[in-house]
């Protein structure tokens, strides 16, 4: 299959073999903000052609996750719109923020699938020297910071250990109850079909009961979204064929491999009906 790699951003462009994609889709990582190779490779295999970016660490782009616009991602949109007009956008973590941010922005999106996500915007995940949190929002609009959830100082917490990030976020959660409104995210306003999916041994922050946020709040505007959930994955969906990510040193992300390959299964099913073959 056609394999392009890119530069400035650093990138890799999979177009499907010998036949029209029935899609073209953005693929975003989470805090890493790493390429996918292998999902990209994956989702062409099953006939997208599928552009994944390092959207942040390395120039041009920011250099952390701090105030990343969303509409930086556009550019990447305009290239894939010029292989298909029909446009998704697949994101994990903080890239499913992205993602959902991505689908109120840009109406051309067909379809939104959010891996892992939250309902609001978090605060940069970037600490500082003496490891203290940073008021920073993760995302920003034409200049703009979004509002943001802020995390607890550990340095200075005096609750219960924490073990997990998980823990991390819900105590942030409790601790600012006042700036969650402001840091919803108006997903009522993504009008592309809209796909999440969720681990209910996620370790990293709870995206089950964020996916369910998500979709009440879509229904009290009378709209559907496709909820994915596998009581027994983590934080990381694997979808099928795709090798497991490398783990992080010191840094659990929940689940196991067959119930994170279950849920992977179930997500690409749901990405195909959502951009099925043309004709």
């Amino acid at each position: 299959m056609p394999v392009e790699q890119l530069t400035a951003p650093e990138g890799l462009l999979v177009v499907p073999d010998d036949r029209p994609p029935r899609g073209a889709v953005l693929v975003l990582s989470g805090s890493s903000g790493r390429v996918q190779t292998d999902r990209c490779r994956v989702l062409a295999d099953h006939g997208l052609a599928a552009l994944s970016i390092r959207w942040f660490g390395a120039a041009p782009q920011p250099a952390t996750l701090g105030e990343v616009p969303v509409e930086s991602f556009a550019p990447h949109l305009d290239r894939l719109a010029g292989i298909s007009d029909r446009l998704g956008v697949v994101g994990t973590s903080f890239g499913a923020l992205a993602a959902l941010l991505l689908g109120i922005a840009d109406e051309r999106l067909h379809t939104v699938v959010a891996l892992a996500p939250s309902h609001v915007v978090w605060a940069t995940p970037t600490l500082t020297e003496d490891d203290r949190p940073i008021e920073r929002s993760s995302f920003a609009w034409r200049g703009d910071p979004l509002h943001f959830m802020p995390f607890v100082d550990q340095t200075c917490w005096q609750g219960p250990e924490f073990t997990t990030p998980r823990q991390v976020y819900e105590a942030s959660l409790r601790t600012f109850p006042a700036r969650e409104p402001a840091a919803t995210i108006a997903v009522e306003q993504i009008t592309a079909d809209l796909v999440l999916a969720s681990g209910g041994d996620d370790a990293v922050w709870p995206s089950a009961a964020f996916a369910q946020l998500i979709r009440a709040r879509r229904a009290a505007y009378g709209m559907d979204t496709t909820v994915l959930h596998e009581p027994a994955a983590g934080h990381r969906v694997i979808l099928p064929d795709e090798p497991p990510a490398q783990p992080t040193q010191g840094y659990g992300y929940g689940g196991t491999e067959d119930a994170d390959r279950r849920l992977g299964n179930r997500v690409l099913d749901a990405l195909l009906a959502s951009l099925p073959l043309a004709g």
